[in-house]
């Protein structure tokens, strides 16, 4: 399997590793492969059922706050701005998707 890197994200599936702008981040094994389902299908939009399916290999949700409390984890480990993320981007209704680039954000720049 082949290193994953979108922005400045890395992901070796091979070895479960992952380092954003160079730095190595801890994950937990969930929040490895919850990356993992995003980061290999950048650009798209991954609905939670697919990800329930592919993390927790269960197609009943057990909790409608698994995937949010997982993905809070996962933005605060990768800097990734809950406010204003630039990485991965929640669409309402749909998903969830990683960002191939930054996302413009309108209003003032900081």
């Amino acid at each position: 399997m082949a290193v994953l890197e979108v922005q400045d994200v890395r992901l070796d599936p091979q070895t479960r590793r992952a380092w954003r702008a160079g730095v190595e981040v801890a994950l937990s094994r969930k929040e490895f492969d919850l990356v993992h389902a995003l980061i290999s299908r950048a650009g798209e939009i991954v609905t939670r059922d697919e990800l329930m399916r592919e993390v927790w290999n269960t197609s009943f949700w057990s909790s409608s706050k698994t995937i949010d409390v997982h993905l809070g984890w996962v933005r605060r480990k990768l800097g990734d701005d809950t406010r204003r993320p630039t990485l991965i981007t929640t669409i309402r209704g749909r998903g969830l998707r990683f960002e191939v680039t930054e996302p413009v954000h309108g209003g003032a720049s900081v």
